[in-house]
């Protein structure tokens, strides 16, 4: 796996329900290192910190491999790296194989895979279109959160190094359908409650379907 792309994002305004509001999802690609820290990438933006950065959501990956899919969908939008708001848009990515909890060295951070992004309104407010959010979801490939256990700087060119891989088996994409499943497959559920790298109040939420 490969950093393709660096990206950074300024605060921008937008309108919700006729209300004004800030965001960070609006990426680009910066020609710069990323430093990554225990809460946030140095330099980016992040708004809602209820929903973004924090330990268990730092930085944001995304795999460069999908968006030929998201570029045939929406072929008439200005296409650039960064467009669902990732940090590190990664060549070679797979949530179908990245487990959650594997510890991986990017540049001279130390990372582990947390959780995978559920999408938000805001997502369907860049690609101007609310209806991508269901698609999103559909699709099943929505990048990753990490957590920096090591904080380092990361450049474009820079690969993911494997340091551990979780003993537990559960996938991104695995805990990413349980999520959005009306039924919860209670293997997949059990996985996710045994999960340590995973949130500890995005565990206890899931209890109730146990």
């Amino acid at each position: 796996m490969k950093v393709i792309s660096t990206n950074l994002g300024k605060p921008t305004k937008i309108v919700w329900n006729g209300k004004e509001t800030m965001t960070g999802i609006y990426k680009y690609p910066v020609d710069q290192p990323l430093f990554l820290c225990t809460e946030d990438v140095q330099g980016d933006t992040v708004v809602d910190r209820k929903y973004h950065g924090g330990t268990y959501k730092a930085c944001y990956l995304f795999a460069a491999d999908h968006y030929a899919h998201w570029k045939e969908k929406y072929p008439l939008l200005d296409w650039n790296w960064g467009m669902f708001g990732e940090n590190l848009t990664i060549e070679g990515l797979d949530e179908s194989q990245l487990r959650i909890g594997n510890t991986y060295k990017i540049g001279t951070s130390l990372v582990q895979i947390t959780q995978p992004r559920e999408p938000c309104y805001k997502l369907g407010i860049r690609f101007g279109d609310q209806n991508i959010l269901k698609q999103f979801i559909d699709h099943g490939f929505p990048g990753t959160y990490i957590r920096v256990l090591k904080p380092g700087k990361v450049i474009v060119g820079d690969t993911m190094e494997l340091v551990e891989e979780s003993k537990a088996p559960l996938t991104v994409q695995q805990f990413y359908n349980l999520l959005f499943a009306k039924t919860k497959d209670q293997d997949v559920l059990e996985l996710a409650l045994k999960n340590e790298a995973i949130p500890p109040k995005k565990r206890e939420k899931l209890k109730k379907w146990a």
